[in-house]
């Protein structure tokens, strides 16, 4: 059994080809999975502290499992990354435990290319600038993943709740060449960007859909339980709605109170990844359109990442059965 350290994540999972294999294996089907376990416990100094599991399996290829949790008390108390993950993959053929991964950067690597997947589908090719709401550990690989898909964006925005987090961001940023810069009214990058990326533990909304331009993409990233949200109803009702699976629809607080009061019903969601990838429902169709694409996650999609990252690892090419 390997160990796969954080730098070796990095190292292979690169923006350009992570991006690339998550199209390809989303032309395909998805391996064999089941509900994702989610464990909470209250907290009395804030939000809870939540320890998921997930697992896929692919017959005679894979078995992946995912154990993460997310701690949103660490960094103030033990100056410790929010969330903390590790990943199990095994041989679907022996049973046998190939390699424990370093999971943090998988995560990284994974939702934010799964972000860029859809903003390469979704947003408009000639988009200029961005907004990224939210300067947590995510919030720079997302940037990095969205200027992959789209080299054409020219500026970044930032804005976080606390100020100072927002310069620091944009000061990383700028050590890597992206011209960063921290902004401090939301609202009005809003009515600016041509894409916006949300990152953040929201339970209230405070993306406004009424501000967006035409022509803009957004990308939720955050809301993972019923009890969160980022965007308010008028992002509903203004864009063309996408999710990278139509799972997402069923746990995300971004469309079950939307649903309950009619905002919206499930038919009103245009299409997921593998219906894009494949095809069956059309990207974006006017420059003028605005699209919104919400990013939930699943451990197909940690299946897929973690078969190319081991698929890399040992010098072969990307293959998945999902995709044959």
């Amino acid at each position: 059994m390997e160990m796969i350290d954080a730098r070796r994540v990095h190292e292979l999972l690169d923006f350009k080809g992570l991006i690339a294999a998550l199209e390809t294996a989303h032309q395909g089907g998805m391996p064999k999975q089941s509900d994702r376990l989610i464990y909470q416990e209250p907290n009395p100094q804030g939000q809870p502290d939540i320890f998921i599991m997930l697992p896929a399996w692919q017959p005679q290829e894979g078995i992946l499992a995912k154990l993460v949790t997310s701690f949103p008390n660490n960094k103030a108390r033990h100056n410790l990354p929010t969330v903390n993950s590790v990943y199990v993959f095994i041989n679907a053929d022996t049973g046998v435990t190939e390699a424990v991964i370093d999971g943090e950067s998988v995560i990284f690597r994974k939702t934010s290319s799964d972000s860029a997947l859809g903003s390469k589908l979704l947003s408009r090719p000639d988009a200029e600038t961005m907004l990224m709401i939210g300067a947590g550990g995510l919030a720079p690989y997302l940037v990095e993943a969205h200027l992959t898909a789209r080299p054409s964006v020219k500026s970044v925005m930032i804005w976080n709740r606390t100020a100072a987090n927002a310069a620091a961001l944009a000061d990383k940023l700028g050590e890597r060449g992206i011209a960063a810069r921290a902004v401090d009214d939301l609202d009005a990058a809003v009515s600016q960007a041509d894409i916006i990326s949300s990152a953040t533990m929201a339970e209230t909304p405070h993306l406004k859909g009424k501000l967006l331009k035409p022509g803009a993409h957004v990308d939720l990233v955050g809301s993972f339980t019923p009890e969160m949200r980022e965007a308010d109803d008028d992002v509903l009702t203004r864009a063309s709605v996408f999710v990278d699976h139509r799972q997402t629809t069923t746990r995300s607080g971004e469309f079950l109170g939307p649903f309950e009061r009619g905002v919206i019903a499930p038919d009103d969601v245009r299409g997921d990844l593998f219906e894009l990838c494949q095809g069956k429902v059309k990207c974006r169709q006017s420059a003028d359109e605005i699209t919104m694409m919400k990013n939930g996650g699943g451990s197909h999609i940690d299946y897929y990442v973690a078969k190319y990252l081991m698929d890399r690892h040992h010098g072969r090419p990307f293959t998945t059965s999902c995709a044959s």
